[in-house]
């Protein structure tokens, strides 16, 4: 009974998985990268400074970067390229 219960949910993990799987391009679709305006320490990712995501050692880094909605990267001051 207990490898039922593991098969089982396995099986509905990887249906899981596979959904949030399938929603991420969308989603990305809709963001941009945006140059200037992370917080130290909240970044999603840099160029050359350090590895990536969460490492900006302080705010608004014109190298550290962040996703932000389509089109409010600019009106945020920031930029769409370093």
């Amino acid at each position: 009974m207990n490898a039922s219960k593991a098969l089982l949910a396995s099986a509905l993990g990887a249906v899981v998985a596979m959904g949030a799987l399938s929603a991420t391009p969308a989603a990305a679709a809709e963001k941009e990268k945006c140059f200037g305006i992370a917080q130290a320490g909240k970044n999603d990712c840099a160029s050359g400074a350090h590895s990536c995501a969460g490492q900006a050692t302080k705010d608004k880094d014109p190298g550290d970067w962040k996703y932000v909605a389509k089109g409010s990267c600019e009106k945020m001051g920031g930029k769409l390229a370093k």
